[in-house]
Formats: C-alpha cells, sequence, structure tokens
C-alpha cells in the first residue's frame, strides 16, 4: 500500500502532519476492507499513535494505544509479546502525561510477563527493565532505579561486550541515577570510563559528565565539554537533529548559571526556531524552548519579550490540554510570579528614582496583587 510506505518515509523524516494524514487514510481503509479487529488494522491504528505520540498529541495517542490493547488482549491473550509491546507504548505516553502511577503499573506487568516469556536475560527484558528503571527515577525512587540498572548494564555486559553503545548508554543511565542521588564520585567515575572516540556514545557520555560537572558547581569544566559534544554532533548528525538541540539547550543552561546572557539567549533562540521548524509550534518541546528563552528575557528585564513567550506558552497549553492539565497549570504560574516580579522591579525602581519608602507603595502592591489572575 503506497500510503504506508510515503508514511513510513514522512515520519522517519520528521514530518508528522503528513505521516498522520497518509496514517489515518491507510487505518481507516484497513478498517473498511479487514474489519477493525484485523491484525494489519492494528497495526496501522499502533503507527498512527506513533505518529500523534511524536507530536506531543498524548489524548490521541493514548486512546488509539488503548483500543490496540483491548483488541489484541481478545485476540492473543493476555501474555503474547505483541500485546506486551502494545503496552509498552501505553506505558511511554502515560509517561509523558506525567502519569507515573499508571506507566509504573504497565511497566512492571510487561517486565514480568516477558520474563516469563524469554527469560531473565533477553535483550527486550532489558529494555523493559530500563524503562521501569526511568520511570522509578521519575519518581524519586533511587533505590529501586539503581537496583535496575545495575542489573541491566551487568547483563549487557555479558551478553554484548563492554564496548557495545547499549551498554554503555546502560552505563550512562547509572551514572545519571548516581548523580540524582548526590553519588558524585560513583558518578564521575563511570562517566569517566565512557569518554573515547567521537563516537555517538561518546558525546552522550560527554554531556552525562558535563551535567555531573554542573551540579558540583564546575561551570567551565561543563561548558567546554558541551562546547566539543555540540560541534561533534553538528558535524555527525547536523544542526537541527533533536540530540544537537538537546545538547545545546544544556550549554544554554550552563551559560546561565554562570550569567552569561548574551550567550545563552542567542542559543535559545536557536533551538526554540529550530524546533518550531521541525516540530511546530504548539509541540510540547518547542513550549519548553519558549519558556526557558522567556526566562532569560526576564533574567536580562527585557520584560516585553518575556511576557509575549510566556502568554504564548500558557494561552497554546490552555487549548491543547485544557485548563486542569498540570503543565498548563504551571504555565499560569509562572506568567503570574513574572507578572508580579515584573510590578516589584518596576516600583522598586520608581521608588528610588522618586525617593519614596516601600511603604509608600504598599496600598499599591495589594491592589495589584489581588488583579493578578492566578
Amino acid at each position: 500500500m503506497n500510503q504506508l510506505y510515503f508514511a513510513y518515509v514522512f515520519y522517519h523524516n520528521g514530518d508528522w502532519t503528513e505521516a498522520e494524514r497518509l496514517e489515518v487514510e491507510a487505518m481507516e481503509k484497513r478498517q473498511q476492507l479487514l474489519g477493525p479487529a484485523h491484525p494489519y488494522t492494528l497495526t496501522s491504528m499502533g503507527n498512527l499513535a506513533s505518529t500523534y505520540w511524536k507530536q506531543g498529541k498524548w489524548t490521541e495517542a493514548e486512546k488509539l494505544q488503548v483500543e490496540v490493547i483491548e483488541k489484541k488482549l481478545q485476540l492473543l491473550g493476555p501474555a503474547h509479546l505483541d500485546k506486551l509491546a502494545s503496552m509498552g507504548s501505553l506505558a511511554s505516553t502515560y509517561w509523558k502525561q506525567g502519569k507515573l502511577t499508571e506507566a509504573e503499573k504497565l511497566q512492571v506487568e510487561v517486565m514480568k510477563k516477558t520474563q516469563q516469556l524469554l527469560g531473565p536475560a533477553h535483550l527486550d527484558i532489558l529494555i523493559a527493565m530500563g524503562n521501569l528503571a526511568s520511570t522509578y527515577c521519575n519518581q524519586g525512587k533511587w533505590t529501586e532505579a539503581e537496583k535496575l540498572e545495575i542489573e541491566v548494564m551487568e547483563k549487557r555486559q555479558q551478553m554484548l561486550g563492554p564496548a557495545h553503545p547499549d551498554t554503555l548508554a546502560a552505563m550512562g543511565n547509572l551514572a545519571l541515577t548516581y548523580q540524582d542521588q548526590g553519588k558524585w564520585t560513583e558518578a564521575e567515575n563511570f562517566k569517566l570510563q565512557l569518554l573515547g572516540p567521537a563516537h555517538l556514545s561518546t558525546l552522550t557520555a560527554m554531556g552525562n559528565l558535563a551535567s555531573t560537572y554542573c551540579y558540583q558547581g564546575k561551570w567551565t569544566e561543563a561548558e567546554k565539554l558541551e562546547i566539543e559534544a555540540m560541534g561533534k554532533r553538528q558535524q555527525i548528525l547536523g544542526p537541527a537533529h533533536p540530540d544537537t538541540l538537546i545538547t545545546m539547550g544544556n550549554l544554554a543552561s550552563t551559560y546561565c548559571y554562570q550569567g552569561k546572557w548574551t550567550e545563552t539567549e542567542k542559543l535559545e533562540i536557536e533551538v526554540m526556531e529550530k524546533k518550531s521548524q521541525m516540530l511546530g509550534s504548539a509541540h510540547p518541546d518547542t513550549l519548553i524552548s519558549m519558556g526557558n528563552l522567556a526566562s532569560i528575557y526576564k533574567n536580562q528585564r527585557k520584560w516585553t519579550e518575556a511576557e509575549v513567550l510566556l502568554v504564548q506558552v500558557a494561552r497554546k497549553r490552555r487549548e491543547i490540554w485544557g485548563f486542569d492539565h498540570p503543565d498548563t497549570q504551571l504555565s499560569l504560574k509562572a506568567l503570574s510570579d513574572f507578572q508580579k516580579s515584573k510590578m516589584v522591579y518596576t516600583i522598586m525602581s520608581d521608588s528610588e528614582q522618586r525617593n519614596m519608602s516601600i511603604s509608600d507603595y504598599m496600598p499599591v502592591f495589594i491592589e495589584a496583587f489581588r488583579k493578578i489572575p492566578l
């Protein structure tokens, strides 16, 4: 089917809108010709859910993934590998939505049933264990995460060898978990082991080591590593690749901590513009970049530029996810806090010019703060 081939091409080139259009068409035709529960129909539904996921359309992705799981359960039973793969995809969607409890529940089930089917040392088991460890990290369950990541790393070393990219990735994940627990020595030792030639795994390790330096306040060392990693990723992957943009964002953050506002702003603008071109202006990653840039503008007292971005982020999140979504609420709070900070700064500057005390402005403060919507 030509739609599927072209959808595949568009998907892997990041043209999500066109991929979505073709995948909807393919899914609907398969539903008509083969029925709603045919394996090919379910494959099309899963592909479309993946495209929704890439665009940050978590609700649409979740709806399709739940339907696929229910139909696979009827067709294949509770412990089939295809059904478990769909459960893993749904867990990933829950993870993105911040539904960590639901994600954990699914990932535990996937891990246990995959172990029963394939044995304790299969590569698919290690992937499932790594996903669950990531969820534990986001829940602050460091002990559980560390235990799983050590097991994943050791088994990958045995099965794939110490220099395999997947083994190095597992070492990097464990290093980050050590870092999150404040185990700086263990984290740094692991990350130093990962450094080598300009392989993508090495660049990931460089980024991880840079983050450890940041946590320790070693800004110069972090900046040096991040500049090197960014340059090599631009050469290997291109200037607009998602991994390149992540590295640029990390470097911008390091500049920010050092108060290098000009360098920070330049990088953040470039990241935001490229994400907007690749993903669209309403994609969650684009909105995060807009919020980061707004923060930089705020620190430079560029009030107008910051407010414009904060309003856009809050408005788009409300339109996409609704008023009660946690990210929408965070955006509204950020906007409210910004408006209060701006007002305080303006009044303080004015009081210095007029040689007035802050107490003279207290009635203005109280009335203004009442009017700021929360």
